[in-house]
């Protein structure tokens, strides 16, 4: 199976499956000499963790690790850095139902009709378990580009039709003051209470998050096919349930002129700025300096308790429930993996941005 690796010079390879012996990750790239913090890779994991709240599914993982290679004395030694969670609360027997059925707009058809051979049991490697190693990817990341001053923050803001007014002022340190991941207190328990309202129906909503990433240095990205837009938008749309990615204005570019969508700049004590920031912090495919901006659309769960209709693996008429332990809505929980799979392209294009100059090369030597 192709497609488990992600990035050039900072990159990640993910491995194992939902119901499988467990889900690990290994890095490639990480520089030499960073002492890892792993009570902060532990600590992202538990925002991911499902069982965490009354809104998300109830499959309890305690997201325990072991560092297996590429750590010497606490720090890192620039070999491959492989790490692995092992799965303690898998329950099989839950998916025997649909072992030869194919859930609406999940991948059970396309991954069976691909490989020709279905690990039915949670949905193998199309599962969302898989995100844990990303996390875990995006964790160390993050570790390195705070000592560079860059932040990353994401957070719901949307779910359903209930949306975080664009006016109101964030505060980062409030995201996870609620089970959603909603920084103002009011709309997070109009969304917890709509999800509750789904959950019980035995039905699943959609929703969005926004992600910022502050203190980016001037010239990050590529034009042409390795634009730094495009490959956050790669990175997201990777992600598990998502349909859809825009950053900076987005959409809403469409119905504006240039004279009002045009950010203009300005010299603020010696750094170059723009008035307004619609361009979402990059132009041409390069980072511009200021706060890189996105939103990530994710699509309602597919696995639901209502019957269904389908088709079997024969091509008969079949009808699907639901059964097991599954989330009423991602967003709540895939806040740290937009954060995490963020920070991966930002680092991995700033290691690639230090190769692009010679004198970067030759400094210091």
């Amino acid at each position: 199976m192709a497609g488990n690796t992600f990035g050039t010079l900072y990159r990640i390879t993910t491995f194992g499956e939902s119901h499988g012996k467990g889900i690990g990750i290994v890095i490639d790239g990480c520089p030499s000499g960073l002492e890892l913090d792993e009570a902060y890779i532990f600590s992202e994991l538990q925002r991911r963790k499902p069982g965490q709240s009354k809104i998300v599914t109830q499959r309890h993982e305690n997201e325990e690790f072991e560092v297996l290679s590429g750590v010497f004395e606490g720090k890192t030694t620039g070999a491959p850095l492989a790490i692995f969670i092992r799965n303690q609360d898998q329950r099989s027997k839950d998916y025997s139902h649909i072992m030869d059925k194919y859930r609406p707009s999940h991948a059970d058809y396309t991954y069976s009709k691909k490989y020709g051979i279905r690990d039915y049991r949670g949905g193998g490697r199309s599962s969302a378990r898989e995100t844990a190693a990303r996390v875990i990817g995006g964790a160390v990341a993050m570790q390195i580009l705070l000592k560079m001053g860059i932040d990353i923050n994401a957070y719901v803001n949307q779910v359903g039709n209930i949306k975080l007014d664009s006016n109101i002022k964030i505060d980062y340190t409030k995201i996870d003051d609620n089970i959603i991941r909603c920084p103002h207190s009011e709309t997070a328990s109009q969304m917890i209470d709509l999800i509750t309202k789904i959950k019980k129906q035995g039905d699943t909503i959609g929703g969005a998050i926004h992600c910022n990433i502050s203190g980016m240095p001037v010239g990050v990205g590529a034009p042409v096919f390795d634009k730094l837009h495009a490959e956050l938008g790669k990175a997201m749309l990777s992600i598990n349930a998502v349909k859809g990615f825009e950053f900076g204005s987005g959409f809403d570019a469409v119905t504006m002129k240039g004279s009002a969508h045009n950010d203009a700049f300005e010299n603020k004590d010696g750094k170059i700025t723009t008035k307004t920031n619609f361009s979402g912090g990059i132009q041409g495919g390069i980072s511009n300096g200021m706060d890189i901006t996105f939103n990530v659309a994710f699509k309602p769960v597919a696995t639901i308790i209502p019957a269904q209709d389908s088709i079997d693996k024969d091509g008969n008429d079949t009808i699907v429930t639901g059964k097991g332990r599954h989330d009423p809505c991602v967003v709540p929980r895939a806040v740290p993996i937009v954060e995490s799979m963020a920070a991966i392209v930002i680092l991995d294009h700033i290691l690639i941005d230090r190769s692009t100059r010679l004198v970067d090369l030759v400094s210091g030597l």
